[in-house]
């Protein structure tokens, strides 16, 4: 599987997920405002992938900055956050160097702060792969033995450092012997369930097929799929779960059909400090992604076109939370509470 971020000594490159499957192309990563770019231009996307991204444009804004100017620091690290507004491990990431960065300001040269950044930005790469692996054991247990599983967007080795979060189940319960075959949503407009998760499965020869997002309800009806997983940009202290457009309708699917629906998410993407998902912004893009199919005009600017990146689904449609630390469920304050606690 292909690197979604490659580390190099000073620097890094991002995998430019656009222009997966059909080409392979590594855009190098040196400065904050890079950063930022490869965030809010989709180059990387994920909120896992996001969120460590965003520690190493952190680090690299302290090497090419004033490193021992706060304020100027302070914006930097804005800038970063406000490359997309609904994943929180975006922020995560960031106040981990931000806390970093306070330790070694005062008394150490601008290149030392740099490495001490980049190093930890290095760590949290590793522990990504290692939480996602996690993760896999813990949710393959959930799935029975010939598995039919339906998943939206993509929660793959991509949208992580390694392995994936609602992919990653897969992948552990494949190694299992457990998985007959997955049905990918196409997820319209970037198409990450047709162009990525299908390409991810396909590498490592786990039988998959493309849907069209419309055709969900109707193929958990009439195909015998047992059970839905996906991954989370964003989790209330409820247990209401933003993930891409589409999830809250594929959720309600599964409820009326009576299979479970299960979130695949580390403890990073848990936000305590929003009481309910009507608290989660939903980012907003460009009408012109939904206007335009793989470069093709569809139809004319003289019609509107509302491009909401993400959804909410309520935690009462969540049959588990899949994270590091074990499964949540039944799925609500207590406990979500209660795994997030130390």
């Amino acid at each position: 599987m292909l690197a979604t971020i490659q580390i190099h000594d000073d620097s890094i490159s991002l995998l430019d997920q656009r222009r997966l499957p059909l080409e392979t192309v590594y855009i190098p990563i040196k400065t904050a405002q890079q950063a930022y770019d490869g965030i809010k231009d989709m180059v990387v996307r994920g909120a896992p992938a996001i969120g460590v991204t965003a520690a190493f444009g952190f680090a690299f804004g302290a090497r090419d900055g004033d490193a021992h100017n706060e304020s100027r620091m302070a914006d930097m690290r804005a800038m970063l956050l406000s490359a997309r507004p609904t994943a929180v491990n975006l922020r995560w990431g960031l106040e981990k160097q931000w806390r970093l960065y306070k330790q070694h300001r005062e008394g150490a040269g601008a290149q030392t702060v740099f490495r001490a950044l980049f190093d930890h930005a290095v760590s949290l790469y590793h522990q990504d792969i290692a939480t996602n692996k996690r993760m896999g054991d813990w949710g393959q247990t959930l799935l029975p033995k010939g598995a039919r599983i339906i998943t939206h967007c993509n929660a793959g080795a991509l949208a992580t450092c390694g392995w994936g979060t609602a992919l990653g189940v897969i992948r552990s319960a494949y190694a299992q012997g457990k998985v007959a075959c997955v049905f990918a949503d196409e997820t319209r407009p970037y198409l990450q369930g047709a162009r990525l998760t299908a390409w991810e499965l396909q590498q490592d020869n786990i039988p998959v097929r493309v849907i069209v997002d419309g055709s969900a309800a109707h193929m958990i009806q009439t195909q015998g799929i047992q059970a839905a997983i996906v991954g989370a940009d964003r989790i209330a202290a409820n247990g209401d779960v933003a993930n891409k457009i589409g999830t809250f309708g594929l959720a309600i699917a599964c409820r009326f059909h009576g299979i479970p629906f299960y979130v695949a998410a580390p403890l990073s993407t848990f936000d305590l400090n929003l009481d309910c998902g009507a608290d989660i912004p939903i980012e907003q893009r460009a009408a012109d992604e939904v206007r335009f199919a793989m470069g093709a005009r569809i139809f004319t600017d003289s019609i509107a076109a509302d491009n909401p990146s993400f959804d909410v689904t309520p935690a009462g449609l969540v049959s588990a939370i899949i994270c590091e630390k074990g499964i949540v469920a039944p799925v609500n304050r207590q406990t979500v509470a209660a795994m997030c606690g130390d």
